[in-house]
């Protein structure tokens, strides 16, 4: 049976971070992280996750009851949504999905390209650098999506979960400015992002047997799919030096600055 434990009071222990499923490995709680106003970020408030396509009658249960999600965010390309299929979640009526892909699905889906793969075995060993141009390219060329994600998190009833299929690149670009945007500390984010790590190994294989991403992840080293924190330092740098943090890269996405609050204030309060 799966194994979700209560989370504590909001003035006692920090929670227990990663959340346990029969379904899942690498899922997790933002909440306890701290504020820079002393604060912390409320518990069920936002989930990361990696794919949900496995989830046990347990898990849901899990979901519904104790964790109280009432939102799922799916950052997955069309095609990844399409040929995967629905999942258990989609049979759930207390849940809404809300599809918002971070992948360009104008042209043929390229797994390479969502799970940050390198093309071809001459390239360079991938590095924070390359990592870094690679989230960057989220924001880049995906911000409608990013800030619709947010939007939802802003909005929710309930718990929000944010995934994709690995639950680090694309879910760990979107939960990192969620956070910069209510207050949370630069190195507590990185922490929060490097944590995929101590699973990469599970996650990796979680995804090998599947059609659309088994043959070019069977390329590839665990190692260079592994998280790195300097990539997260280098991205909420970036963030902070071109538009004064997340704060600032959503009033150029359109956010009011009650729009702004809203998300913090349902982050933290």
């Amino acid at each position: 049976m799966s194994d979700v434990s209560k989370q504590p009071p909001t003035d006692g222990p920090p929670p227990q971070r990663w959340i346990e499923l029969e379904g899942v490995v690498n899922m997790r709680d933002s909440g306890g992280l701290p504020t820079h106003d002393g604060g912390m970020i409320q518990p069920h408030r936002l989930l990361r996750s990696d794919n949900l396509q496995d989830l046990s009658e347990t898990d849901i249960r899990q979901f519904v009851e104790v964790l109280g999600v009432s939102d799922i965010v799916d950052l997955r390309s069309d095609t990844e949504v399409r040929t995967e299929g629905p999942g258990p979640l989609w049979q759930v009526e207390s849940l809404t999905h809300h599809h918002h892909s971070l992948v360009s699905d104008d042209r043929e889906f390229n797994p390479r390209e969502a799970l940050a793969l390198q093309e071809s075995s001459d390239r360079p060993t991938r590095d924070a650098e390359f990592w870094t141009t690679h989230y960057l390219g989220y924001l880049a060329a995906r911000p409608d999506s990013i800030s619709a994600a947010l939007e939802v998190v802003s909005r929710s009833s309930g718990g929000t979960v944010i995934h994709c299929a690995a639950g680090k690149d694309r879910t760990g670009t979107v939960v990192a400015l969620a956070l910069d945007a209510a207050g949370v500390p630069h190195e507590a984010i990185v922490e929060d992002y490097a944590l995929s790590a101590e699973r990469i190994e599970r996650i990796i294989a979680r995804l090998l047997p599947r059609d659309l991403y088994g043959v070019a992840l069977r390329r590839q080293s665990v190692d260079e799919q592994r998280p790195r924190p300097e990539t997260m330092q280098t991205i909420l740098a970036t963030v902070q030096s071109e538009f004064g943090g997340a704060t600032g890269w959503l009033r150029e996405q359109g956010w009011s600055s009650e729009d702004v609050t809203r998300l913090r204030e349902r982050l933290t309060s």
